[in-house]
């Protein structure tokens, strides 16, 4: 099976060569799309040269349209059996690929979370720590589910679980828009542990604190009013 990676960039000329170099070096058969969202830093200047690399994609956006626009336009141009986002800051490793995939492959689920939660308390500061907290209580307490990392960047599924499931959101919290989607189409969500290193504002961390109203307001709109 194919592994489509798509990377939503913005400003991130300080690791997206380090970052693109990381996923190209998992042994794994893959394509990668890049979908930058106009950025002004540089960074668009360096994935022009990335484009010549073999089973490369990038798509320039006119305008910045948020995190989640992206990931849907990765998505409609993606041609792998499994498709997983990557954030291209160093938060997260691609060397989790292989066992990520691995459940998808041996039958035991369409849709695997990475979750930073299941090898105790990550490394989060912490309003970033109970904010995820209670988006998880929340989620688990409205759909009956026991997830532990509802907000996690490693979201990983067969193309065909997604085809009939519109997302609306183009922010971060598409991430949750998602995740309830996925739960009320009856799909199966397996999590697997991944290794977390935080970033921080001075490294260009983008998301902020009203980004957890966005995700709760996203829950509780799609449990009750759609």
């Amino acid at each position: 099976m194919k592994l489509s990676v798509i990377i939503p960039v913005y400003n991130e000329k300080r690791t997206i060569d380090l970052i693109l170099e990381k996923v190209r070096a998992v042994p794994i058969d893959k394509e990668v799309v890049i979908v930058d969202g106009n950025s002004i830093d540089g960074t668009k200047e360096l994935l022009r040269r990335q484009e010549e690399c073999p089973g490369t994609t990038v798509i320039y956006e006119s305008e910045k349209k948020g995190r989640g626009h992206a990931l849907k336009e990765g998505i409609k141009v993606a041609r792998g059996d499994i498709i997983i986002f990557q954030d291209a800051d160093l938060e997260l490793d691609p060397d989790d690929y292989p066992e990520l995939i691995r459940p998808i492959l041996e039958g035991r689920a369409n849709v695997v979370f990475g979750s930073r939660f299941l090898k105790g308390k990550p490394p989060m500061d912490f309003l970033q720590y109970w904010g995820n907290r209670l988006i998880n209580m929340t989620v688990n307490l409205l759909y009956w589910t026991h997830l532990t990392d509802v907000e996690t960047c490693y979201q990983v599924f067969r193309r065909e679980a997604v085809k009939d499931i519109e997302i609306r959101n183009n922010s971060f919290a598409f991430t949750v828009e998602l995740t309830v989607k996925l739960l009320k189409s009856s799909q199966k969500i397996l999590e697997i542990p991944i290794r977390y290193v935080p970033r921080g504002r001075a490294e260009g961390k983008k998301v902020y604190w009203a980004d957890g109203f966005s995700s709760l307001y996203t829950l509780i709109k799609y449990r009750f009013f759609d």
